[in-house]
């Protein structure tokens, strides 16, 4: 599965479990009802390209 913008914050964690840290660590819902990483980035203030590029520097270690 290739996790994007669209894909909810638990599938990235079933994808990609050490994501998790990015997650906590910027203090957003994991459980997050499914949403979209962008829809969650934008309601807690973030950017969601900057979280984007974070989750991926994790999973390209």
């Amino acid at each position: 599965m290739d996790c994007e913008l669209e894909t909810s914050i638990p599938d990235w964690i079933i994808e990609h479990p050490q994501t998790q840290r990015v997650f906590d660590a910027l203090g957003l819902d994991t459980g997050c009802g499914g949403k979209s990483l962008e829809y969650v980035c934008r309601h807690c203030g973030l950017s969601p390209q900057d979280v984007l590029e974070q989750l991926r520097q994790i999973v390209n270690q």
